[in-house]
């Protein structure tokens, strides 16, 4: 068995791990933490395969930005623990068949890239002067451009939605309406109060005193 090889299974087997204590991990923090490790040996694996902007990209952006803003949003909520534990059980049934259509989507895509091929798959050699990263902006903007945009789009609607959710009313917390306060005007604000003045009484009171 030649070293990369050794190495690949290496990688691979650290990856599974990692990402089986990803759902397994009772602390999201560990669970957020194992994610990073799944992440850099993904992107040994991309090393491996010679994809070296692939792993670059996936260590900034993933593990750099994505990552971290998990880590730092998972470590400033207050997650209720056992709220999550006594729940667990109630979504075991929709993330089983979410998961056998996943596993079974992926199968299907294997068996059909592998059916019918004699000769094993090897990376070829494509000189000095060829750019990974140029070729795959090629593929990417030219093949996959429908696919690109619809990723985007996906994901800009993901966002409003997570903007809309953090934006929602809460009874803990206090937040300002600008338009109302614009809206406002003086006689709502101000209320004059007519009160007698007591400032004959008091008169009197100290002319008593003095006499």
């Amino acid at each position: 068995m030649e070293p990369i090889t050794i190495i690949f299974y290496a990688f691979a087997t650290v990856l599974v791990l990692a990402a089986l204590k990803v759902i397994t991990a009772r602390n999201p923090v560990h669970s957020a933490l194992y994610l990073v490790l799944s992440f850099f040996t993904a992107a040994a694996i991309w090393m491996l395969l010679q994809a070296e902007f692939l792993a670059i990209l996936l260590v900034l952006v993933y593990v750099g930005a994505v990552m971290v803003l998990f880590l730092f949003v998972v470590m400033m909520i207050d997650i209720d623990i056992a709220h999550l534990r006594r729940d667990f059980w109630t979504y075991v049934p929709m993330a089983s068949v979410v998961g056998a259509i996943i596993i079974l989507e992926m199968a299907i895509v294997l068996v059909r890239s592998f059916i019918g091929r004699t000769s094993p798959v090897h990376a070829v050699d494509k000189g000095a002067n060829y750019s990974n990263t140029a070729e795959l902006g090629k593929v990417l903007y030219t093949d996959y451009i429908y696919a690109f945009e619809v990723a985007g789009i996906i994901l800009l609607v993901a966002i409003v939605a997570a903007v809309a959710l953090t934006l929602r009313k809460r009874k803990d917390a206090k937040s300002q309406n600008v338009s109302e306060q614009l809206r406002v005007r003086a006689k709502d604000r101000i209320r004059i109060v007519s009160m007698p003045s007591e400032s004959t009484g008091s008169g009197d009171a100290a002319a008593d005193s003095k006499n």
